[in-house]
């Protein structure tokens, strides 16, 4: 979805997103049925776990630096392509519950979409980024994640 705002070889280089630690997990996304099928038939050790309707991922073994890698995560990239869920089709955009309220907030561990001036992210999303995400979220609520204030708040839900 964000590949006008980054290019996918930038992505590709970087994976930041695809690397959490004992404080970010939370952030781990939510793989369908297919998809966790898909990543255990070609990484059998994977395992995951049941979580609203779907699987996240088992992070049992820590590598010494205290990270853990997505198991979709290859040298290649995600083996997923353009079929990950949606977190990881929307980051570094993310969207948390305040309030009540939904918002869009950013995650400041892309340094490439951070850096770029607010007006662009945020144009971007009223460009109608924001309404499928927002839509997308209405369909799909355990996608929304709680609000965490180390995320800027870019756009909240008018309903």
């Amino acid at each position: 979805m964000i590949k006008e705002l980054i290019s996918p070889a930038v992505c590709a280089q970087c994976r930041m997103c695809c690397v959490f630690d004992i404080y970010d997990i939370w952030e781990t996304p939510v793989f369908s049925r297919k998809m966790k099928e898909y990543i255990v038939s070609r990484k059998p050790d994977a395992e995951f776990i049941p979580k609203d309707g779907g699987y996240i991922f088992k992070a049992a073994d820590f590598s010494p630096d205290g990270t853990f890698k997505c198991p979709a995560l290859t040298e290649n990239g995600c083996m997923l392509g353009d079929d990950k869920p949606f977190i990881c089709r929307i980051f570094p955009y993310m969207v948390m519950e305040i309030n009540g309220a939904r918002a869009i907030t950013a995650a400041v561990v892309c340094s490439e979409f951070y850096n770029r001036p607010l007006s662009e992210l945020v144009g971007f999303l009223k460009n109608g980024l924001a309404d499928r995400i927002f839509s997308y979220a209405d369909i799909h609520p355990e996608e929304v994640r709680p609000y965490n204030e180390n995320y800027p708040i870019l756009l909240i839900h008018n309903s």
